[in-house]
């Protein structure tokens, strides 16, 4: 089957995300509100995600009606971003951004789902149809970093109205087939994957890694802002972000091919751990753009493997439902906790402290994952 359909939408769903995603706290400061209250309206968009990804999955996948669900997301999540951009005041913002996460969470892993199902025998080929998504991220960055320079932040919602728009015809035709055309007993799958050692793991390393996503996301570019990046080097270091998942989506097949699962998310943490602590110890806010380009080999890599990994895991019939806990933790309650805790966290011990922590706890989570999945592995290797 044709994968040029969900290249396009993750393409344009990306492309539309890098419009709004990255200067949203800024756009809060803008409005006024302080470093607490960034850090409540930051961390509340992943922890309702966290919620709507695994509920509008699940009635996906227990309805069977996919397409259905994605489209009402989509609609939904554009007509969110008009409420936010028309809010004033803390509460509407509050209002707007609930509206925002609960339409949001579940829109990769629907995508994420259906891209696995047209696969087929080739899901290690995940890779090479996500790069589009990256491919879109960094080009509307790299174009939207000027026109915000001059022309100011109302620029990134108008990006993000036409291009979302833009997703919403190209996902209607979206293939998105059944799972062997049999509806499943949704429940006792459920069960099933809650005692799955295994997918628990995944689901603790994703939750790990997401926190520093929420930090990086929310915060990143306040921590720029003090060190005296305008919004041209933010938007470029988006860029270079971008570019350096490219390459590493693109090899993630063989790599997964090659080395296996367990030992890429391995690697991933590792190159996330010097990243935290490499952005911990700049004094220039240029350094940020070699630094960037570490993101690839630590978030292309881990999601790529944990796709796979989460496919692996999901029980006939929990394919979208398996991808909205992945995506929830990373993205939705990881997230969460690092938006939540990042602004009040800054404010007490500064943004550097705040990186070093980070890439501690991306070392311990890497010890962990070593521990309990790679070394049984070999042990196993050895003795077979």
């Amino acid at each position: 089957m044709s994968t040029i359909r969900p290249k396009a939408v993750y393409f344009f769903y990306y492309a539309a995300l890098a419009c709004i995603a990255p200067f949203m706290s800024l756009y809060y400061q803008e409005l006024g509100m302080n470093g607490a209250r960034i850090g409540i309206l930051s961390g509340l968009i992943p922890l309702v995600t966290w919620f709507s990804a695994s509920f509008w999955s699940g009635i996906a996948d227990a309805r069977q009606r996919h397409r259905a669900v994605l489209l009402l997301v989509i609609a939904g999540l554009w007509l969110s971003v008009v409420v936010l951009f028309f809010a004033t005041g803390f509460p509407g913002l509050l209002l707007a951004v609930v509206l925002y996460a609960i339409f949001i969470g579940p829109i990769v892993p629907l995508v994420d789902n259906a891209v696995m199902a047209i696969l087929g025998e080739n899901k290690t080929g995940y890779g090479r149809v996500r790069l589009w998504g990256s491919l879109g991220w960094g080009l509307s960055a790299l174009i939207l970093g000027p026109i915000l320079e001059q022309a100011g932040l109302d620029w990134a919602f108008y990006g993000f109205l036409i291009l979302m728009a833009v997703n919403f015809v190209v996902s209607s035709g979206l293939p998105m087939r059944l799972a062997d055309g049999v509806r499943p007993n949704y429940s006792a799958g459920l069960r099933v994957l809650g005692r799955n050692s295994r997918f628990l793991l995944l689901l603790m390393a994703s939750l790990v890694f997401g926190i520093t996503l929420g930090v990086q996301l929310s915060y990143q570019f306040l921590y720029l802002a003090e060190l005296g990046a305008g919004h041209s080097l933010m938007a470029w270091s988006q860029t270079a972000m971008t570019l350096s998942e490219i390459p590493f989506w693109f090899i993630s097949a063989g790599l997964l091919r090659r080395f296996g699962i367990s030992r890429m998310i391995a690697f991933a943490l590792a190159m996330a751990t010097v990243r935290n602590l490499a952005m911990g110890m700049i004094g220039n806010p240029w350094w940020v753009l070699p630094i960037s380009l570490l993101h690839g080999p630590s978030f292309a890599v881990l999601y790529a493997a944990g796709v796979a990994d989460a496919d692996a895991s999901a029980p006939a019939g929990l394919g979208a439902t398996a991808q909205g806990l992945f995506s929830g933790m990373m993205f939705g309650l990881g997230s969460a906790v690092g938006g939540f805790f990042g602004g009040p966290a800054y404010e007490v011990i500064g943004f550097a402290a705040l990186f070093t922590l980070l890439g501690w706890m991306t070392f311990g989570m890497l010890v962990v994952f070593v521990v309990a999945r790679v070394l049984p592995r070999r042990r196993r290797a050895a003795a077979g």
